[in-house]
């Protein structure tokens, strides 16, 4: 029988590749405000801060994909963007990890993944929102590890600029692109595949003993100056 993966959020990007990688492994399982397209996968389209959760029993691993980039200088930031920006990343994945924390399988290999950023660790200018959202994160992720264990592991990706529909607007054209690429020491761009299928690692069972770690996926930029 196979595990049972609820991904909130995976309509597109990160999420939407994660959903077609892990098709064959796992019962896939969708929370999405955007309807999708996929008879492989038990889908419901709703929006987790505001309607009312399925049922789902026995699910084995949450991944909560829904993240926000909202750069602007803090003067020009309003408490509302603060609060938009908390709710979509951190609100909502509290409300989905307490809905369904009682409907976890009570056997087998059990797991919640998260999304943090790189402008987490790394001070960049016009971050403040999301990288404030984000912080949230990384210390929910830590503090859920140690309550939650040893039965259910916790663990946060922290990418980079990743080259999805969310990031549209900052990889508007080639040049913007190209200057991206060169702050990088690997001088590239991540696209939705690099997150995803990290993602898809900590779920698995090879990652049955990491728990409470933010693995960075960067192309270098949280820790190299090149």
């Amino acid at each position: 029988m196979k595990e049972r993966l609820l991904i909130v959020g995976s309509s597109h990007g990160i999420g939407q590749h994660l959903r077609e990688i892990s098709k064959d492994e796992f019962e896939v399982i969708n929370i999405s405000r955007t309807a999708i397209d996929d008879t492989d996968c038990e889908s419901y389209q709703l929006d987790v801060l505001n309607d009312e959760l399925p049922e789902l029993e026995n699910i084995n691993h949450i991944v909560y994909c829904p993240g926000s980039i909202n750069l602007k200088p803090i003067k020009s930031l309003k408490l509302d963007d603060f609060r938009s920006d908390m709710e979509i990343n951190v609100l909502g994945a509290v409300r989905v990890i307490k809905n369904y924390l009682k409907q976890f399988a009570k056997e087998g290999n059990k797991s919640i993944t998260l999304f943090s950023t790189v402008a987490v660790g790394t001070g960049m200018s016009f971050h403040s929102s999301v990288a404030a959202a984000k912080g949230a994160i990384e210390g929910l992720t830590r503090t859920l590890a140690a309550e939650l264990s040893p039965n259910i592991r916790v663990n946060a990706v922290a990418p980079t600029l990743t080259d999805t529909p969310l990031a549209s607007k900052i990889l508007r054209n080639d040049r913007a692109k190209e200057n991206i690429m060169e702050k990088h020491p690997l001088k590239r761009i991540l696209d939705a595949s690099d997150i995803a299928d990290t993602a898809k690692f900590l779920v698995s069972n090879k990652a049955k003993n990491i728990t409470g770690q933010v693995i960075k996926v960067d192309a270098g930029m949280g820790n190299l100056k090149p």
